[in-house]
């Protein structure tokens, strides 16, 4: 990772493009029911604070290990949100 801030970009890249993709899903269903695309995004945005927050965490001993267990969790979250949009029915 070269950079706080790629990380932080990453963050904001994954997460909008998986908020962008509920939306799509959305206008592409119309009719069907938003509660679970609104689950998503509201998941997303949670994990988008929680991440950023880790980020901005003066109080760390080791930056690396703390920055690649950060990259380690949003890829795990970013697979997961991913996973519930590939469910919609």
């Amino acid at each position: 990772m070269a950079n706080v801030r790629d990380l932080k970009k990453d963050i904001n890249y994954v997460l909008g493009d998986i908020i962008e993709a509920a939306y799509v899903w959305e206008y592409t269903h119309t009719g069907k029911d938003t509660k679970k695309t609104e689950a998503i995004v509201d998941e997303a945005i949670e994990a988008f604070d929680e991440l950023i927050a880790k980020v901005n965490d003066k109080k760390v001993e080791n930056k690396k290990a703390h920055f690649k267990q950060i990259n380690a969790e949003l890829e795990t979250k970013g697979r997961a949100l991913i996973k519930k949009i590939n469910e919609l029915a």
